[in-house]
């Protein structure tokens, strides 16, 4: 049970400025932990209403192969009709490329940010 605890803290809605946010936490993470997270993650945005979902991803330090990268195509591309907004904290390296074959893949504008805060400030004005 424990592992799953894990996973569940790795997703929290957070309250951030009278707005809430759902942060996706993949850093750090394993390929497998990145599945698990995902699965957790479907069942919470898509129980939300269509277009109310704002939600910040952050990928630093994640492990990708891909499989993850098919994962996180579709995670983000079945996702769209619930979020009004994402956006992305972790991009660098090689990951840029994984970024962009997501966001093409997802037909979504997720930008990318070097922190939270910041991506966060842009996540309510949206």
């Amino acid at each position: 049970m424990h592992g799953d605890e894990e996973k569940v803290k790795r997703i929290q809605v957070i309250d951030y400025k009278g707005k809430e946010i759902i942060y996706l936490d993949f850093s750090d993470c394993n390929v497998n932990e990145v599945f698990k997270i995902i699965e957790i993650a479907k069942k919470i945005i898509r129980v939300q209403p269509l277009n109310s979902v704002l939600t910040l991803t952050n990928v630093s330090g994640t492990k990708y192969n891909r499989e993850v990268i098919q994962a996180m195509k579709e995670f983000a591309n079945d996702n769209k009709p619930f979020v009004r907004a994402g956006a992305v904290v972790g991009i660098d390296g090689l990951k840029r490329v994984v970024y962009d074959a997501i966001t093409r893949f997802s037909e979504r504008n997720l930008p990318a940010f070097d922190d939270n805060e910041k991506a966060k400030d842009w996540l309510i004005r949206q």
